[in-house]
């Protein structure tokens, strides 16, 4: 996500395309995780510029964020950073073996803003998120899903296609869902970078501060190991 001027416009109109969306409740597990227990909770954000922290030191960047706030709630876990600017869905699957070691316990997608960036068929996203997340089924990594919002700039048959795509994807394999990973940033300058596309620490923060409560929901989907 390196793109600026007039796409400033896509992410600002992002704000209000979810609003009629909902996460999708997860499966109920075996035997919820209790926050602090045994070994860390080894959590995997796969991602792009959003995910690796663009223009920010590592440590204001969304992993070490969140891994800060669930520790401060008394979550024993790590977070792992394998976010790449500029990176489409399918970049991401094309190098999720190596960003996803055999050993995590769970891991938060959030692909596809650089996609709808670049007007790439919504069926080209839909299909490489839907095959990462079962290529971990079957690795038994469980999956939260991290969505995002086309502009309606793009078209009204566009934006369907492209937003339905992370609900039904969390609905069709069971995933826990966050409808909008910029809910609350998005569009809002004082959050972002000169770009208008990334946001500032500050802006992570926020981010963090709600997507808080949905990690929270995935992580107790989580096995006992």
């Amino acid at each position: 996500m390196r793109q600026s001027g007039p796409l400033m416009a896509i992410i600002f109109a992002c704000t209000a395309v979810l609003t009629f969306l909902a996460p999708v409740p997860a499966p109920a597990q075996d035997t919820p995780r209790p926050p602090s227990e045994g070994e860390p909770i080894r959590l995997v954000a796969l991602g792009d510029s959003l995910t690796a922290g663009y223009g920010l030191p590592q440590e204001a960047a969304f992993p070490a964020a969140l891994e800060r706030a669930l520790k401060a709630k008394g979550y024993n876990v790590q977070i792992a950073n394998a976010g790449v600017s500029g990176d489409t869905a399918s970049g991401g699957l094309d190098r999720l073996d190596w960003s996803v070691p055999d050993g995590t316990d769970g891991v938060i997608l959030e692909l596809g803003a650089n996609d709808m960036l670049r007007g790439l068929d919504p069926a080209i996203p839909r299909k490489a998120i839907e095959t990462i997340v079962e290529r971990l089924k079957d690795r038994n990594i469980p999956v939260m899903l991290a969505g995002m919002a086309a502009s309606r700039n793009l078209g009204a048959d566009y934006a369907e296609k492209f937003d339905s795509l992370y609900p039904d994807v969390a609905q069709k394999h069971g995933l826990v869902l966050y409808p909008f990973f910029l809910d609350g940033v998005a569009g809002d300058a004082s959050l972002n970078l000169q770009d208008g596309l990334h946001p500032t620490a500050k802006g992570i923060e926020i981010i963090v501060g709600r997507i808080l409560p949905t990690v929270e929901k995935f992580l107790a989907t989580l096995p006992r190991r």
